[in-house]
C-alpha cells in the first residue's frame, strides 16, 4: 500500500515539483493550496505525513500545525522562507517534526520524508487519546492501565493507531498485518477485532475500534 503524503502549499509551481518528486519516489501525493482545504484533506484522507508551507494565504502555518496535532501524530515537515531561529523553535514546539528553508532541493525534501516515515514506523510511543502504544517494548496502555494483547492483536492495534480515523478494508488489514497469508474466506480479522474490543471494553474503551459496515475497521479519533 502506497504511503500517502499531503502537500499544503499555495505556490502551484512548488506544489507541482514536490508532488512529482514524491510520486517518483513511490508515494501517493495529495495537494492543497491553503490551510483550510489542507485540514479538510487531512481529516478525510488521513495522510501518513504532511508537508506544510508556512506562508499560507488563509491560516498561519503554526496554527495549521497545532490543529493537525490535535488528532494525529503523523510527521509534519514545514517549508519556510524565514530563517529566524526563534521562529523555527516556535514551529517545533507547535508540533512540527522538521523544517526546510526555501529555496530547497526537492531530492533533499524526499530524503527527509523517508527519514520521518522511518521514525514514525519505529517510533517510541504512539498516542491516540487515552491509548498509548510502545512499539519497541510491545506494550499497550489505555487510561494508564496495561492492555494485555496477543502478538497479532498488538500488531493489528498498532497498525490502526498509526492512522487513527482512517478506514481500512479487511483486505488491506490482511495484507499489512498478516502479509496476505490468509484463506479468502477467513474471519480471523473479525475474531481478532472482537478480542481486542473485549479487552479494551474491560478498561472503559468501548467504541474505540469502529466498524464501517461493508468496508472495514478504523480506530476512533479523540
Amino acid at each position: 500500500m502506497e504511503q500517502r503524503i499531503l502537500v499544503i502549499e499555495d505556490n502551484p509551481d512548488i506544489s507541482r515539483v514536490v508532488q512529482y518528486e514524491l510520486e517518483q519516489a513511490g508515494y501517493e501525493a495529495l495537494t492543497a493550496p491553503d490551510g483550510i482545504s489542507g485540514l479538510t484533506l487531512a481529516r478525510e484522507e488521513h495522510p501518513d505525513l504532511v508537508i506544510l508551507d508556512l506562508g499560507l494565504p488563509d491560516l498561519d502555518g503554526a496554527e495549521v500545525t497545532r490543529r493537525l496535532r490535535k488528532n494525529s501524530s503523523m510527521p509534519i515537515i514545514i517549508l519556510t522562507a524565514m530563517d529566524a531561529l526563534d521562529r523555527k523553535v516556535a514551529l517545533l514546539e507547535a508540533g512540527a517534526d522538521d523544517y526546510m528553508t526555501k529555496p530547497f532541493y526537492p531530492e533533499e525534501l524526499v530524503a527527509r520524508v523517508k527519514v520521518q516515515l522511518r521514525h514514525q514506523q519505529h517510533g517510541d510511543v504512539i498516542r491516540v487519546g487515552d491509548l498509548e502504544i510502545h512499539p519497541q517494548k510491545r506494550l499497550c496502555y489505555f487510561k494508564g492501565h496495561e492492555v494485555r494483547l496477543s502478538p497479532r492483536e498488538f500488531d493489528l492495534l498498532t497498525f490502526l493507531a498509526r492512522q487513527p480515523g482512517r478506514v481500512y478494508s479487511r483486505a488491506e488489514i490482511e495484507r499489512e498485518v498478516w502479509s496476505g497469508d490468509l484463506p479468502s474466506n477467513s474471519n480471523v480479522v473479525d475474531v481478532h477485532m472482537a478480542n481486542m474490543r473485549s479487552k479494551l471494553r474491560d478498561l472503559d474503551g468501548y467504541g474505540l475500534i469502529r466498524t464501517v459496515r461493508g468496508i472495514g475497521y478504523a480506530l476512533k479519533t479523540p
